[in-house]
């Protein structure tokens, strides 16, 4: 056994690491960077198509009406539906958005309105997932699957990291004997497709990992929620155990002022109502966030008592609730701006072709593959150094 043996069956492993991940996870992969490249736009694309609010200009000193008089006048439009919930948009704060559905405990709900908290004025309506963008979220996250196809595309995630992995570590073999950057362009086109697909991948690999990465993370919220709700509030909401639901609820207003002067440094982002999932039979639970770019995708809840208006508990969200807060704008390019979301949309389109340019590839060494002994043989010994896909 030659001393180079143990090196080329190492790289022979890495190589088929690299092909059957890539492989296993090529098409849904492409169906990810497909999809996930008009949504890393879709706030712009959802306001160009009347799917976001517009918010009428007026006077800065416009004072704002009590939010239990919004959450009358979202009612009105849906009658026998009740509140779950009201959210407030960081980038709007002259907006505030109302769900509604059939039952507390319905998730998701079925009926958004969103009113102009200066003058009440209905601004949109709209139902879960509604719109272009609505559907190409639900097919990029679960492909219309629920929990089962979320965990399916963690999977797949998962592959992704792994060949992006196995093919850094087969890069370093490849190109011994070039030099970074090369395009053999007089050669075949396969050979100069695999050299822009190594290229193209060793570019983008950071990103790439990272997308890979958050994505992942993404795909286990509903099962991060799920243990948030059966370990940290359910002992945040212990004492109330069994307690039902009071007739007579404090107003909506006391809450949010009860919780902001708990933390007066942040500010509410979501205010769940008593009887959701996201609190108690017994509490509103105000969700606060920090006012800079990155505390601003913390949220810490506030409980506030619904028949005192006392505030009964208030903390920070465990490590893995944040880490899944702080991967969802990542996964998309939504902490930067336009700008950002740019940087992210050439790197997503970069993705595509190396997704491609990998089938390709494949597809091609199959076919190159000729009938007699000696060109098999000579396959064969070349194979381990060409990442395949």
């Amino acid at each position: 056994m030659t001393a180079g043996a143990p090196r080329v069956r190492t790289v022979r492993i890495w190589s088929a690491i690299h092909t059957w991940t890539s492989l296993l996870s090529m098409a849904f992969l492409l169906m990810l960077c497909l999809t996930g490249l008009p949504l890393i736009f879709h706030h712009e694309i959802d306001h160009a198509l009347g799917y976001e609010p517009v918010v009428p200009e007026m006077p800065a000193a416009t004072p704002r009406l009590p939010l239990d008089t919004l959450v009358a006048a979202a009612e009105a439009r849906k009658p026998g539906a009740v509140v779950q919930f009201v959210s407030f948009d960081k980038d709007e704060p002259d907006t505030v958005l109302v769900g509604l559905a059939r039952t507390l405990q319905q998730v998701p709900g079925d009926h958004f309105v969103g009113l102009d908290r200066r003058t009440a004025t209905v601004l949109i309506e709209s139902r879960p997932g509604a719109g272009p963008m609505g559907f190409l979220l639900k097919l990029h996250t679960d492909m219309f699957l629920g929990l089962p196809g979320k965990l399916f595309l963690g999977v797949m995630a998962l592959l992704f990291v792994a060949a992006i992995v196995s093919g850094l570590v087969l890069y370093g073999p490849f190109m011994r004997k070039l030099d970074f950057g090369t395009v053999r362009h007089t050669r075949s086109a396969r050979i100069r497709w695999l050299d822009w697909h190594n290229l193209i991948g060793v570019a983008t690999v950071a990103w790439a990992l990272v997308v890979g990465a958050t994505g992942t993370i993404n795909t286990w919220a509903d099962l991060m929620l799920a243990l948030w709700q059966g370990g940290q509030l359910a002992e945040m909401t212990a004492p109330y155990r069994g307690v039902p639901r009071p007739q007579t609820l404090v107003s909506i207003d006391t809450a949010v002022a009860r919780a902001q002067m708990a933390a007066p440094d942040m500010t509410p982002r979501l205010v769940a109502f008593p009887g959701t999932a996201f609190s108690s039979n017994n509490h509103y639970a105000v969700f606060m966030a920090g006012k800079t770019p990155l505390t601003a995708r913390l949220l810490k809840p506030a409980l506030i008592d619904a028949e005192t208006g006392r505030l009964t508990d208030m903390r920070a969200m465990p490590w893995y609730v944040q880490a899944l807060f702080l991967s969802q704008p990542l996964h998309f390019g939504d902490y930067g701006g336009l700008p950002l979301k740019l940087v992210w949309a050439l790197l997503d389109g970069a993705t595509i072709v190396v997704l491609g340019s990998g089938i390709y590839l494949w597809i091609a060494r199959k076919r190159s593959v000729a009938p007699n002994p000696a060109s098999a043989v000579s396959a064969k010994r070349s194979s381990p150094l060409e990442p395949s896909a």
